[in-house]
């Protein structure tokens, strides 16, 4: 009972604070809403005791936040939000596919055959069975994006460095 009393706090939490992300005219601000949300659903994993993925989540959204927060700072000509801009686009567009997305997405929670109901699961074979997911099959793509990220970011920096002329 307590695990699903966690579990739903932290939900709405996530749900909030990605609310929070559109509600702010402040890039810093979004971001540590962002920050938060995914920190709550890294809380949710470890309500549901899956500490691997817990952690690996909210130690994953505090490295990406910080580096976000401290790009948007560099290179946004408002980052504290100041100048009272509006940080959604389209907002008819955007409120109907969020809604179209919530409903499939509760389409598909209600509605697939998700299988029996596992009556003991040890979180050792959780994790073996994850590790050999990500080492196995997905390595390659976890990689590639790695060094894609790192090659953009070194990229976005040498481009934004004033050069220095000879003298």
């Amino acid at each position: 009972m307590l695990q699903a009393i966690f579990t739903g706090f932290f939900g709405l939490a996530a749900i909030w604070f990605a609310v929070v992300v559109f509600r702010t005219s402040s890039m810093v601000r979004s971001a540590l809403a962002l920050l938060f949300s995914q920190a709550a659903i890294g809380g949710m994993f470890l309500a549901m005791q899956t500490e691997f993925l817990g952690v690996l989540q909210i130690m994953m959204m505090a490295t990406e936040m910080a580096i976000m927060a401290i790009f948007m700072v560099m290179y946004m000509m408002d980052p504290g939000g100041l100048g009272g801009m509006d940080m959604t686009h389209q907002k008819r567009a955007s409120q109907v596919a969020g809604a179209l997305g919530a409903l499939a997405a509760l389409a598909v929670a209600f509605l697939t055959g998700w299988g029996p109901i596992a009556g003991e699961v040890r979180p050792a074979e959780q994790v073996y069975g994850l590790g050999i997911e990500i080492m196995e099959r997905s390595m390659l793509i976890f990689e590639t994006a790695g060094v894609t990220i790192l090659t953009a970011m070194i990229a976005a920096t040498a481009i934004a460095i004033k050069r220095r002329g000879s003298k």
